[in-house]
């Protein structure tokens, strides 16, 4: 069987670029990104998922891909994977920064741990939350809609030199703005506590000073904190479901801003 060299170069164009976005929707998105997950898994996850997604795709445009117009395809499709992925990434986002808040009013903002997610010290109460958030997204089947966005993109967001563009990553970056009202909804019932608790500690001690505040009002703050933790989890759970379906529109919404 001979191939000619036209036909070579439709045949690396059609799952070489497909590919590229894959992997880097791979590389950036929860879960499949995470730092434990060993490189070649990913370029598993990413070469089965080509295999299954290119042949419903449409013609890819024939370009040399050893050309510039080859080379700027190639930079588009890893940009359009590493949106999408950052869009979902957006819900951990929230729950690290909502952690980080409750942490530091119990007084747990010097115990860390390393992010499963990052692969970075985060305080132990992030890094719960960054766990039930993924138990919630896997539970939600989050990935798998995550993974039928970038499908779905295939068509919407076809390969061709026009891709997410300057629009797009505006975008994302606007919508990027209700990680911080979302933060704010988890972390406002504990941190309301938290603060009636610290303030009660305030009064005591300009009303004993002899007592030493210290020795008693970290114990008591930390039970307290677990405890308003506890009573605010099914809340946040059902907050997570609204966090993850707004991620998943956020990637969605990125080809129709597109030029």
């Amino acid at each position: 069987m001979h191939f000619s060299a036209v036909q070579l170069t439709d045949l690396v164009s059609a799952w070489m670029w497909p590919f590229f976005r894959i992997a880097a929707f791979m590389t950036a998105a929860p879960v499949f990104g995470n730092r434990p997950v060993p490189t070649r898994v990913r370029i598993g996850l990413a070469a089965a998922l080509t295999l299954v997604i290119v042949p419903n795709l449409p013609p890819t445009p024939s370009l040399d891909p050893l050309s510039l117009p080859a080379a700027l395809v190639s930079a588009q499709q890893v940009l359009i994977g590493i949106a999408f992925g950052f869009a979902v990434r957006l819900v951990f986002i929230v729950l690290e920064v909502a952690g980080q808040q409750i942490a530091q009013l119990m007084g747990l903002g010097f115990a860390a741990l390393v992010d499963p997610q990052n692969g970075i010290e985060v305080p132990v109460v992030s890094n719960f939350y960054i766990i039930l958030g993924t138990l919630v997204f896997l539970s939600l089947d989050g990935h798998l809609l995550a993974i039928q966005a970038l499908s779905q993109s295939f068509v919407s967001l076809p390969i061709s030199t026009d891709g997410i563009g300057a629009r797009g990553l505006w975008h994302i970056t606007g919508e990027a703005g209700w990680m911080f009202s979302a933060a704010v909804l988890i972390v406002l019932p504990g941190v309301a506590a938290l603060l009636c608790v610290n303030l009660a500690f305030g009064v005591m001690s300009r009303a004993a000073p002899q007592l030493n505040i210290f020795a008693v009002g970290f114990p008591i703050t930390l039970l307290f904190g677990f405890v308003v933790m506890l009573l605010t989890l099914p809340g946040m759970i059902s907050l997570l479901d609204g966090f993850i379906n707004r991620a998943l529109l956020v990637a969605r919404s990125l080809v129709e801003v597109a030029p």
